[in-house]
């Protein structure tokens, strides 16, 4: 048997001493593509921090790549929540990609010779794995939101990473965008043999690629095949609450009967499609 990319014993998570979520013991194969849901306040974000190394368990143990997470481990990449930035900015889309080759020891533009060439291969294949070639040159401010998402994910993966963690990549993004993201995450995990956990609200755009979701709300987490968890009965059971999942002839999966500050549904409303 190989070893799991990621395996929690009981493991908790929390601040100043209170506990955010509790007790969950999982484990993540190399290959498998898992997506962390739930609502806003839960400790989805919490959970990719703790495998980054930047905070540790409150109780229980967790491994990731056979070791204690450590921060700055090049063999994780990480596409972080999508972020604005001024138009006047001097930053490029090729700047981004580039701190994701030794960005974190040297800093952009400071290696020397064959490091540099190797450097520069690594961000041109990174920039045209994800198809941002024709804009990548642009100032990030002048980018679309769906646009500078691929490039982030193009600087996750220039150091070509075992794991990949992606923080609710397809927030933000039209339901073309969505889908075009999601895809992409999908086909670059399937052709490079990578690792995905990725957090979201939305487990549709999602629901062809997932092998198993991770749900985590108020009373404790779920893990297990969409079906399986995001049920009438397990959610009723984590949020303390009734709740009705109700499932349409394509296999999407829509949760009603949660107050909004509890939970953000698993669709997106027509205000949100026109959102880049």
């Amino acid at each position: 048997m190989s070893t799991p990319v990621v395996a929690a014993r009981g493991l908790s998570a929390g601040y100043g001493g209170q506990e955010i979520w509790g007790g969950a013991t999982f484990e993540v194969e190399e290959g498998e593509f898992v997506a962390v849901l739930g609502p806003n306040g839960a400790g989805k974000s919490t959970l990719l921090r703790m495998l980054l190394g930047l905070i540790r368990p409150m109780s229980g143990s967790l491994e990731v790549l056979g070791e204690v997470p450590r921060r700055g481990n090049p063999a994780i990449g990480y596409v972080p929540q999508a972020r604005t930035y001024e138009t006047e900015t001097a930053f490029r889309g090729v700047d981004l990609v580039r701190l994701g080759v030794d960005g974190n020891r040297w800093g952009p533009g400071r290696l020397l010779g064959s490091r540099e060439r190797e450097a520069g291969e690594a961000v041109r294949t990174a920039i045209e794995a994800v198809g941002a070639s024709s804009y990548a040159s642009r100032r990030l401010g002048q980018m679309s939101g769906g646009e500078r998402q691929r490039l982030f994910l193009a600087q996750a993966l220039a150091a070509e990473p075992r794991l990949l963690l992606l923080d609710e990549p397809l927030a933000n993004l039209d339901l073309r965008n969505q889908s075009a993201m999601a895809e992409l995450v999908g086909r670059l995990a399937s052709s490079r043999g990578l690792t995905v956990v990725l957090v979201a609200h939305d487990v549709n755009p999602l629901r062809d690629l997932v092998d198993r979701v991770c749900y985590v709300a108020a009373r404790g987490i779920e893990i297990g095949r969409p079906d399986e968890v995001i049920t009438t009965g397990v959610l009723s059971r984590l949020y303390g609450a009734p709740v009705e999942v109700l499932v349409d002839s394509r296999n999407r999966r829509f949760v009603v009967g949660i107050d909004e500050e509890l939970a953000h549904p698993h669709h997106h409303g027509a205000a949100d499609e026109g959102a880049e």
